[in-house]
């Protein structure tokens, strides 16, 4: 009897041993399921690029093309970007914000007459210039006339150069959430910034120094209002820059980028499929991220945006990601 109450002692110890180990095994399984697996990828590692309103179709071309941007650094990039409703926000507080054609087509300056013709102008060509499907060969007649009739009746409107500044603290045009700190941190790291715009170059102008600050490595190529010797507006500037023609225009005969040709690597930043072609005039270009804003008619766009653009930003009124991008190179 004696030895059958120590073999059962000794098999309960051993049962509880085996249970003991295995509880064990259990418990550290199931502590290492939960911890957050270690983030090895910048692209893993970057909170900015894991919310919602990032879309990303391809995350390893992206990857690469972070690692590379890092690697060589500051002196190698140059940033192009958009500025209606890319370096502006699309709205605020549940209201359309106004872009730099729009701070004047509403302006107290403007006739009642002259801003209906503006919004029935608006009301026929926006819907094309945002069609899905649509070619850009096929938009851009409709995108000529839309820009020569709306700069013509604001031509109608008797405006003087003194009035913009009125016009854009009357509007509720405002920039972007980070806006600021990128503009200082371009300058203070002595990378170029191309604004391309389709929209009013003083007015975008007059935008930027009223909510943040120009900078002298900004450079704005737009739609620039020509005033006479009375300061009285009789017409623009140049050739007609519109959504569709940003490869072109105002740098076509212009040495910007070939002095810049040592800054190869690009962050382009746009909001429309016109604005893809920004970059076009950079030669020997190695490696561009392409940051779209998609503000607008989403549930089409969404699926040709992520094909175009390495970054889609849905609904987004920040610059937390390219902002926290540019962290990382400069």
């Amino acid at each position: 009897m004696a030895r059958t109450s120590s073999w059962t002692s000794t098999a309960v110890v051993v049962t509880g041993a085996a249970c003991a180990l295995a509880g064990a095994a259990l418990a550290a399984y199931l502590l290492s399921a939960r911890r957050p697996k270690k983030r090895t990828k910048i692209i893993e590692m970057m909170d900015e690029l894991q919310k919602e309103s990032v879309h990303i179709k391809d995350p390893e071309h992206v990857e690469k093309i972070l690692c590379q941007l890092i690697e060589d650094g500051k002196g190698k990039l140059q940033v192009i970007t958009d500025f209606d409703y890319t370096i502006t926000r699309w709205a605020y507080k549940g209201k359309r914000v106004a872009a730099s054609f729009n701070v004047l087509e509403n302006s107290s300056l403007v006739p009642e007459s002259k801003k209906q013709t503006l919004d029935e102008l608006r009301d026929t060509y926006y819907p094309i210039e945002i069609n899905a499907k649509m070619t850009i060969e096929e938009k851009i007649p409709f995108m000529m006339e839309w820009y020569t009739k709306g700069t013509g009746v604001l031509v109608e409107c008797g405006l003087k150069q003194s009035d913009l500044s009125v016009a854009v603290k009357e509007s509720n045009a405002l920039l972007r959430e980070g806006c600021d700190w990128q503009f200082h941190a371009l300058h203070e790291h002595n990378v170029p910034m191309l604004i391309f715009s389709a929209g009013i170059g003083d007015v975008l102008e007059e935008i930027i120094k009223q909510h943040s600050q120009m900078y002298a490595n900004m450079r704005v190529v737009s739609n620039y209002m020509d005033f006479n010797h009375d300061g009285m507006l009789v017409g623009f500037k140049g050739d007609l820059v519109h959504t569709y023609n940003k490869n072109e225009g105002a740098l076509r005969n212009s040495d910007y980028f070939t002095t810049l040709k040592e800054r190869r690597n690009i962050i382009l930043m746009g909001d429309s499929m016109g604005d893809l072609r920004m970059a076009d005039g950079v030669p020997d270009m190695q490696h561009v991220l392409k940051i779209g804003f998609l503000n607008d008619n989403i549930e089409d766009r969404l699926e040709k945006y992520m094909d175009a653009y390495d970054i889609v930003l849905v609904s987004d009124s920040t610059m937390d990601v390219p902002n926290a991008i540019l962290k990382k190179i400069l």
